[in-house]
């Protein structure tokens, strides 16, 4: 895995009337350092939203409670020990975790499935509109070696 991100199951308490997960306790290492907003955003079937990066230190917190999105993170950073490393993972309603993304690391997703998901976001700076905090490439960028729409079975 790629040095800084981590992946966390998420606990599912589910009984007749539905399921309650937590995403967030100040008590988990994995929201280190701590966010300093959250939001949310809705994206439709077969949408990426990739690639980008933060290059003032945040650190971002991906949890899809609803849907599914498959998350891409590519490590260009010079000396680091996993530089040109790429992770993937697939999260949603059936895959409850939450992912600590180093945001100096190219990140983004795409949403997989029929229904539209729902990605939460914990960062750790606040997004500034005047001076956002983002460097961007295209999702189909030769720079990044993931196909999107590569079948997952190969």
């Amino acid at each position: 895995m790629i040095q800084g991100v981590e992946v966390r199951d998420l606990q599912v308490n589910a009984d007749e009337r539905g399921h309650l997960v937590e995403v967030f306790r100040e008590d988990w290492d994995t929201y280190d350092p701590e966010p300093a907003m959250s939001y949310y955003s809705m994206t439709y079937p077969g949408v990426v939203r990739a690639w980008h990066k933060h290059n003032r230190g945040q650190v971002d917190h991906f949890v899809c409670p609803s849907g599914r999105i498959k998350v891409g993170v590519y490590d260009d950073r010079e000396h680091s020990p996993t530089e040109g490393n790429l992770d993937t993972f697939v999260i949603g309603e059936h895959s409850q975790q939450v992912i600590r993304i180093p945001g100096d690391c190219w990140h983004g997703f795409k949403a997989i499935g029929d229904e539209p998901s729902f990605l939460v976001n914990f960062p750790t700076n606040l997004y500034d509109y005047e001076d956002p905090d983002e460097e961007r490439l295209p999702p189909d960028t030769d720079h990044i070696p993931l196909d999107w729409d590569e079948n997952p079975d190969g």
